[in-house]
């Protein structure tokens, strides 16, 4: 069964049911039908992209310009596992998939730590002609450009991320990062961006870096680590989360790692979505 559930002001309540039994007022499925609270069964299929990017866009623009939003795409298992053997699809779904590809469709840029990139192999945005038309409307390039998060620069710039891009890919550093790798990433035409005083990369720094080449439309899709700095530094402003129905055990990371923050941060949820026992939130901060 799919199910969309919208929460606005006007529909949140302290109480909700994805199963369709006691739910809010207002519940309604993509197609605009009556959902359970109108007393009809969801409508059980594919929801188009059109609707994806309806249910998933970005804030609209502010009167003085459009501001940097962050939002992060992550998926856990039920018992808090963000990957298995090393790599997240073994816990993913078609449909999260199709919601991955509707994220990356809506984003100006794609900003991945280093080690999540060597894990999971990562390869340049694709241009989508389903999203060809609305990006050319919002003044965006044909696909996301995708921001590596790395100190060492220890990367293989001959891999089609670095080498073969369909927009020129970007490395996030810090001012002390090793000369000859950065002479090796400008080389392989890969744009540095200087985004801390020593090693590493101070993550509000990183923003203002992406927002000033004009990258305001923030993609984040890990490693924990990167996704634990954000937090600390409380830059995120949207997490994207897709639970798992499955069980690994074992000891992988859970979606944000690192130092814990002093007080814990309050997210609302926004969106509910479900598929075969998948649920897609869309939580933003408070």
């Amino acid at each position: 069964m799919r199910r969309l559930f919208p929460v606005t002001e006007e529909t949140a309540a302290p109480t909700r049911d994805v199963t369709g039994g006691a739910t809010e007022a207002g519940v309604r499925t993509p197609g605009g039908g009556g959902g359970p609270a109108g007393g009809a069964d969801p409508v059980d299929r594919e929801w188009s992209l059109d609707e994806l990017a309806a249910a998933y866009a970005y804030p609209e623009p502010a009167p003085g310009g459009r501001e940097p939003w962050l939002r992060v795409n992550m998926v856990s298992t039920l018992d808090g596992a963000a990957q298995h053997d090393g790599r997240s699809q073994p816990i993913s779904s078609d449909a999260d998939m199709r919601i991955f590809g509707t994220l990356r469709g809506l984003a100006d840029v794609v900003v991945v730590g280093a080690e999540t990139v060597r894990q999971e192999g990562y390869r340049p945005a694709r241009a989508r002609e389903a999203f060809a038309e609305a990006r050319r409307a919002a003044g965006q390039t044909p696909a996301p450009a995708v921001a590596v998060v790395s100190a060492s620069l220890d990367l293989d710039f001959s891999l089609p991320l670095f080498s073969s891009p369909s927009v020129p890919t970007l490395l996030l550093t810090g001012a002390a990062a090793p000369p000859d790798r950065v002479a090796a990433a400008e080389k392989a035409g890969v744009r540095v961006l200087v985004a801390g005083d020593g090693t590493g990369v101070d993550p509000a720094r990183a923003v203002r870096a992406l927002a000033g080449l004009g990258l305001t439309r923030l993609l984040g899709e890990g490693g924990p680590r990167l996704l634990g700095q954000w937090i600390a530094s409380d830059v995120l402003d949207e997490l994207c989360l897709t639970v798992s129905p499955m069980l690994t055990a074992g000891h992988a990371q859970r979606i944000a790692g690192g130092p814990s923050v002093p007080v814990p941060r309050r997210f609302a949820l926004a969106s509910l979505l479900e598929e075969g026992g998948f649920l897609f939130g869309r939580y933003r901060r408070t």
